[in-house]
């Protein structure tokens, strides 16, 4: 049988150190439950006393609920003048109130003399002292050992007093931290089980940075050695290079190693996790991320779609579904028929492989690439266009001209652009005229009020993001732009795009495809 693995996230502290990652209160705590809910074991939420937003987070923290996890507030070891009783920053670890405590002492002499300025019989005694005092208050102590690798290497065997004396004060777990991230995949396997051996009735834990890109990979190596807590962050965000990634050392846990983790039933929401984590922190999410990133499962090239398609698993290394995600076909210039088969398929067209057409579908969609357009994150274009070469679908309106000026009114202190459209629709000119800030907000609102009369399930649709892509800039004013747009009815998200050596027309062409596929969407039903 083996070993059950606990996973400790700290996301919200370790992770909030990394460059663009913030987090409000309520994010924070949203963040928490969420956690909570996805079946993690620790979550660390901040280091009481260090800034406003986590002395917050944990006034808020005691309002939370939560069905599994433990909360944990962060703090390092008494300071070497003070008693633990005395050390301002232990009091604020109890005010805190969680059920949890984690503190980091110095493992590294080189810290320990040069850094804290004192000795090294000092610094057991404060990280002994430090420990016993939570420990007596009711706490549940995890001792992180910081430097731990670097120590070792350096003084194997005052690396291990260190841990000794965080046992001797009651410290439920050890972890060993790689903090400087530069530690290989041999020798962390190779400490981490010398370390297992010599404690073998106290879990050791791994906190692990990617300085080294090998922060997922030292954490598994520490588990293969005997480790039973892994800590990490959500997206491997943190300070530097991140933290090692708990969205690619949870599935390898689960799938790869067959270990037992509380949050295996709960492992096809890894995705959802992911991207929901980003949100709360403002940030875009990775889509090249392992796992549970849109790429992580997407096929371009000819050949692996065909064989893809014939036999998933021959280039993909689990199911998608298993971690939230899903196979993707990406259509390029790079395509075959397998791939617009699948592609088709995946948007719920049906075609027939053997039709002449297909041939000149294909020839069509690579043209329409060499000129710039990009469909890969354009599914609804993509639709649209099959619609319209395979199965003769007609236009829903006809544009008979549009224009949009941008006019800079200083009296006012504004600038303001206006959009003209003009569209047939059956026998009926439609004509309107709309005013925004920006020409595409312009652009769009006339649109959309030229064919609402006839069109209203278009007045749903909202724009939720806008691309601008400029190739070839060697070109300069005259290159060829793209841009793609995102769109949202509440309930479906779809992307299209436009190219042109006009970022007007373009837009115009991915705008006109917005609500076109809505249309679509809707006569569909």
């Amino acid at each position: 049988m083996t070993q059950a693995i606990k996973i400790y996230d700290t996301t919200l502290r370790d992770g909030t150190q990394g460059e663009g990652v913030s987090f409000t209160v309520a994010g924070k705590v949203r963040v928490a439950e969420k956690l909570d809910q996805f079946g993690i074991d620790y979550i660390e939420g901040g280091w009481p006393g260090s800034n406003p937003r986590d002395m917050a987070f944990f006034e808020e923290a005691k309002k939370l609920k939560l069905k599994h996890a433990k909360l944990a507030a962060f703090g390092s070891t008494r300071r070497a003048s003070l008693s633990a009783a005395e050390d301002p920053q232990l009091q604020l670890l109890l005010e805190a109130a969680t059920p949890v405590c984690t503190i980091f002492g110095k493992t590294w002499l080189l810290h320990v003399t040069e850094i804290l300025r004192t000795t090294a019989e000092e610094n057991l005694n404060m990280i002994e002292d430090s420990v016993r005092y939570l420990t007596e208050n009711g706490r549940e102590v995890i001792y992180d050992a910081e430097h731990f690798f670097d120590g070792y290497c350096d003084n194997p065997e005052y690396a291990i007093q260190t841990l000794e004396a965080a046992k001797r004060g009651g410290a439920v777990c050890l972890t060993l931290c790689d903090t400087n991230g530069g530690k290989l995949v041999s020798e962390v396997h190779e400490i981490v089980g010398k370390v297992c051996a010599h404690f073998p009735d106290t879990p050791v834990g791994m906190h692990c940075h990617n300085d080294s890109g090998l922060g997922v990979a030292v954490s598994l190596a520490g588990v293969e050695s005997g480790a039973a807590l892994v800590q990490g962050t959500m997206n491997g965000v943190g300070e530097r290079n991140g933290n090692a990634n708990l969205t690619s050392i949870i599935p390898n846990l689960v799938l790869k190693m067959k270990r037992e983790l509380s949050c295996a039933p709960h492992l096809s929401k890894l995705r959802d996790l992911s991207l929901f984590v980003d949100e709360m922190a403002n940030r875009s999410s990775d889509i090249k991320a392992p796992f549970v990133g849109a790429s992580a499962f997407a096929h371009k090239g000819g050949v692996h779609a065909d064989a893809a398609a014939k036999v998933k698993h021959s280039y993909e290394h689990i199911e998608p579904e298993l971690v939230g995600n899903r196979t993707r076909v990406l259509v390029s210039d790079m395509s075959g028929r397998s791939s617009v088969m699948m592609k088709a398929k995946e948007i719920g067209v049906e075609l027939d492989a053997r039709s002449p057409e297909l041939k000149d579908f294909l020839g069509e969609l690579k043209e329409l690439e060499f000129r710039g357009y990009e469909y890969e994150a354009a599914d609804a274009s993509f639709k649209l266009l099959l619609a319209r070469f395979l199965k003769d679908k007609k236009e829903d309106f006809e544009l008979i001209g549009y224009r949009v000026m941008v006019s800079n009114q200083p009296a006012l202190n504004r600038v303001v652009s206006e959009a003209t459209v003009q569209i047939r629709i059956g026998d009926e000119i439609h004509h309107t005229v709309a005013e925004a800030t920006g020409p595409v907000g312009a652009l769009d609102d006339a649109l959309r009020k030229a064919i609402a009369p006839v069109f209203p399930e278009i007045m749903d649709v909202e724009l939720i993001d806008f691309k601008v892509r400029i190739l070839e800039s060697q070109h300069g004013a005259d290159a060829i732009i793209r841009v793609q747009i995102e769109s949202t009815d509440g309930e479906e998200i779809w992307g299209t795009v436009g190219a042109s050596d006009n970022i007007i027309e373009a837009t115009w062409e991915a705008l006109v495809d917005s609500v076109e596929y809505k249309i679509l969407l809707e006569s569909d039903k």
